[in-house]
């Protein structure tokens, strides 16, 4: 009578599990490489820690990058409960996602406002990116500068909906002139991800710029903000 070969066939697949998880370490790849090293998907696996019975946790993080073209802008937009709409990720694993893509938001942000100055529209995008550029609704920004085009503050004149938002002239130089400010840059966000500025963005850029002559408070540029690009008015001549 021969004897089952249960023990061998649970040896054999433990070796074949072991074997098949090699690449599937990042936590292990992280220190004996770089944090360089690892795709998205092996950084996410580290973040949510652990898969399904089916699943390993990059397979569940490449399964959720996919879902947003595995554009982390996209990703930082989703929440907690689209998050936990990925099987595997469960309200402990999405708040593990969004702390971490918000602790990256705050990092850009913090390296945006060390440069205290602005020279270019790149500089305004820098620093405002971080701040609206992962928003599901649009919002109304200013950066005040002084004489100096260094930032004195910014700060955010209206929200409103996916398809727009309200900008007031006169509450933004009413601002602008409670500040004490020399000149300031405009800036709102698209949350289509389109940054061609609608009539609306023509209308009220013409009438910042024409008050702003007149008051001796120039405006110096309109960024309109979506995801990883941006829309420079001056840039473009518009000004």
């Amino acid at each position: 009578m021969h004897k089952p070969k249960t023990a061998a066939y649970t040896v054999s697949a433990l070796r074949g599990i072991k074997s098949w998880a090699e690449d599937d370490r990042p936590r292990e790849k992280l220190l004996s490489k770089s944090r360089k090293a690892l795709s998205d998907a092996e950084l996410l696996a580290i973040v949510i820690g652990s898969g399904t019975s089916d699943q390993t946790a990059v397979e569940v993080s490449r399964t959720i990058l996919n879902s947003v073209s595995n554009n982390l802008c996209e990703l930082a937009r989703l929440s907690i409960m689209e998050l936990m709409r990925f099987k595997g990720i469960g309200n402990a694993k999405a708040s593990n996602i969004m702390a971490v893509m918000e602790l990256g938001r705050r990092r850009r942000l913090s390296e945006g406002l060390k440069k205290n100055m602005v020279s270019c529209s790149r500089d305004a995008y820098e620093i405002m990116a971080p701040i609206i550029g992962d928003l599901t609704y649009e919002e109304f920004w200013l950066i005040l500068l002084n004489r100096g085009h260094r930032i004195q503050r910014t700060i955010c004149v209206s929200e409103g909906s996916v398809s727009g938002t309200v900008a007031d002239p006169k509450k933004i130089f009413k601002i602008a002139l409670e500040y004490n400010a020399s000149a300031l840059i405009l800036c709102h966000n698209h949350p289509s991800g389109l940054v061609k500025p609608s009539p609306n963005d023509h209308r009220i850029t013409k009438k910042c710029k024409e008050a702003g002559a007149f008051l001796d408070l120039p405006v110096l540029d309109h960024l309109i903000v979506a995801n990883d690009s941006f829309f420079s008015f001056a840039d473009e001549g518009l000004l």
